[in-house]
């Protein structure tokens, strides 16, 4: 179960990012989110994004063409 979702389908870098950072920003420390996206690009985008904000992967996988990341907020 998470706390927020991101369906970023259809959004081409750098969009899914800039929508990940813009929610992430209305939460609290110790909330997830999940992220829905297609772009190829989100499997290195949004690793390194969680990595140089400091926040948390707790999931990622594909399915169906579609990349799911679960981000806990630090």
């Amino acid at each position: 179960m998470v706390d927020e979702k991101i369906d970023a389908q259809g959004m081409m870098c750098p969009m899914p990012i800039v929508q990940l950072t813009k929610k992430m920003k209305t939460m609290s420390p110790g909330q997830t989110l999940e992220l829905v996206a297609d772009d190829v690009g989100a499997l290195e985008d949004v690793p390194a994004w969680v990595s140089r904000t400091g926040n948390e992967m707790l999931e990622q996988r594909q399915e169906s063409g579609k990349y799911y990341f679960v981000i806990k907020k630090k």
